[in-house]
């Protein structure tokens, strides 16, 4: 006999226990060799008329016994040993052994999920190893968009899930505050500058053109006046032409850039950079925190190159072997690493490349101590993975401990339309007008509904909508159902002991109530898969489950019955389910309100 555990997940195990037993006495008895090496798996089952667990390990040993699967199975549970978690085990269909759980054992759930409170759920299968998940990344050029809300929102709710069953994750954003793109935006912010102080000339086809750009201007024209400024003549005398009078916008961008930093001199062009830079990055942290997503660590790619990093890692890869010359250029041989072609780590001009800074950003994740990597990027950037695991394998780490996850763009519906541009920014919609419109519990709820890999349509309606239609909605109205079903008790001049309740609990005799018991007990697990899957959409779509579960036994039921024991036997119940709630919502970074 074993005692019946509050833990579902240890009394799963003490059934996986006894199925290995009777394995055991298989081989004992001479009919099934010691090293089977089938592992027994339990599944929980959907449909309560199939019991509380389903075991197929007779159809998998069918082959190796030579026998048939039904014949199998009745002989396992014959060998089963006596156990008071069990009531008894039943064959179904071409060889299932169905177990139905004792009602204590069903029960058991409840007084788990309330003495473990914000806690049920987790666990210590990833037993404190190191995982770095890094996430949103976007270049600090400007505000934050709805794409990288998605990746945001997925990020943040696989770090927690990680955390959550034991993993000792750290959140790092990489800032990209060198290179290019960032000279674009300082040469931008001065540009926006000089039309302030009455320069005037054709802006740029290629420079950033928000309005964000000219909010930093304007700062700097405060702080600074003229200081800054620069004639017509002076800014443009000799510049090529601009896309639009039939030249090149890269190359004329390029020749802005050089003008800039020699008419405003290496200190004032600094200035220029990191007013730009810091302004935006604040803007990020803030929308982001915002969010309810924040980092451990914000990494600096001007750092990385700053300490020697970069060429540390480009000589490691040259002295075996992996690295050539050609038209002045460095490629790194990635093609013999599973890449389509090789890739340039430093220009002809002695620039190295944002790649060369990738490798070696990559190569001290994993010298910072990380067991496993996970990198959140869009979409987009799908074929940038096989060149970053080629340079972790050509430096000596396993590029299996690097898991890109690639999130889908997300597309905006309003009114049954397609949502095009946005008034402020003039390209795109921010982060933080989509979270002005629909709140942050919808934009962080509605963004992980769906695999990373999926296109997601968010619908601006529905999001806002109070609605059963509305999935967060209708699962945060489930939470705050009970909590006004407890507000109501003075009210009707009842109490709640939960003592008493707890101790009453076979009393819960409806298939309501059983659906319920079921569902508490299969959260864990749900937890773990979600984590390990990497998929918070298995929290979101057990969460409506819950919900719809909860609200239909609220419509079917009373719980503020006359009857003392039936009433606090409910209420515990009911309190169970709204701590799941609770702790699953807080997983995907969703408040959980009492009142609605």
């Amino acid at each position: 006999m074993a005692a019946t555990s509050r833990d579902p997940r240890i009394l799963k195990q003490q059934i996986q226990a006894l199925f290995e037993q009777a394995l055991q006495a298989l081989v004992e008895a001479g009919d099934l060799s010691a090293d089977h090496g089938i592992p027994v798996q339990l599944t929980r089952s959907r449909d309560p008329a199939h019991g509380d667990f389903a075991c197929n390990i007779a159809m998998q040993l069918a082959k190796p016994l030579r026998a048939k699967p039904r014949d199998i199975a009745t002989r396992i549970s014959e060998l089963l040993p006596e156990n008071d978690n069990l009531t008894r085990v039943e064959i179904a269909g071409p060889g299932f052994i169905n177990v139905f759980l004792s009602e204590i054992a069903r029960l058991a759930v409840v007084p788990a999920v309330l003495a473990s409170g914000k806690d049920y759920g987790k666990s210590q299968m990833g037993q404190g190893r190191r995982i770095q998940v890094e996430f949103v990344s976007a270049n600090p050029t400007g505000p934050l968009h709805v794409g990288h809300g998605r990746g945001a929102a997925y990020g943040a709710a696989v770090a927690d899930l990680l955390e959550a069953v034991g993993f000792d994750v750290h959140r790092e954003y990489y800032v990209n505050d060198a290179g290019r793109q960032m000279d674009i935006l300082a040469t931008s912010v001065w540009l926006r500058y000089l039309e302030a102080c009455g320069v005037v000339f054709p802006f740029p086809t290629n420079a950033y053109r928000g309005d964000y750009v000219r909010d930093i201007s304007a700062v700097l024209h405060q702080e600074h006046g003229s200081d800054y400024a620069v004639t017509n003549e002076a800014l443009l005398d000799g510049l090529p032409d601009d896309e639009p009078e039939g030249g090149d916008k890269e190359i004329y961008i390029d020749a802005l850039i050089e003008r800039a930093q020699n008419l405003l001199g290496e200190n004032r062009y600094r200035y220029v950079f990191q007013l730009g830079l810091n302004t935006i990055l604040d803007d990020i942290r803030d929308d982001l925190a915002e969010f309810g997503v924040t980092y451990d660590t914000w990494y600096s790619e001007r750092g990385l190159t700053e300490k020697g990093s970069v060429n540390r890692a480009l000589e490691l890869l040259r002295g075996h072997g992996h690295i050539y010359e050609q038209d002045g250029a460095l490629w790194f041989r990635s093609s013999d690493f599973g890449d389509e072609k090789d890739r340039v780590v430093q220009r002809d001009n002695g620039q190295t490349t944002y790649f060369a800074s990738d490798i070696a950003y990559h190569w001290e994740k994993f010298e910072r101590g990380y067991e496993r990597v996970i990198d959140v990027w869009g979409a987009d950037h799908h074929g940038y993975v096989p060149r970053v695991k080629a340079a972790l394998s050509a430096l000596g780490q396993d590029p299996a401990k690097l898991d890109v996850l690639l999130v889908q763009f997300a597309i905006l519906y309003r009114g049954g339309e397609r949502v095009q541009m946005s008034t402020r920014s003039g390209s795109f919609v921010t982060l933080r007008e989509l979270r002005d419109e629909v709140g942050k519990d919808a934009a962080r709820f509605f963004y992980v509904m769906r695999r990373c890999e999926q296109h997601l349509d968010f619908d601006l309606d529905l999001a806002k909508s109070e609605s059963a239609d509305n999935p967060v909605y209708y699962i945060q109205y489930a939470h705050a159902r009970v909590c006004s079903v407890l507000r109501q008790l003075p009210a009707k001049g009842l109490t709640h002991d939960s003592q008493r309740g707890l101790q009453q609990l076979q009393g819960l005799s409806e298939d309501h109530e059983a659906a319920l018991l079921a569902s508490l007990a299969r959260y864990p697990e749900v937890v773990e898969a979600a984590a390990l899957a990497e998929e918070p959409h298995q929290i979101a779509n057990f969460l409506r489950e819950l919900a719809n579960e909860f609200h239909t036994y609220y419509n079917a039921h009373q719980f503020l019955v006359e009857e003392a024991d039936l009433r606090d036997a409910r209420l515990c119940l009911i309190c169970a389910v709204r701590q799941v709630l609770a702790n699953g919502l807080h997983l995907l970074g969703v408040s959980a309100p009492e009142e609605m």
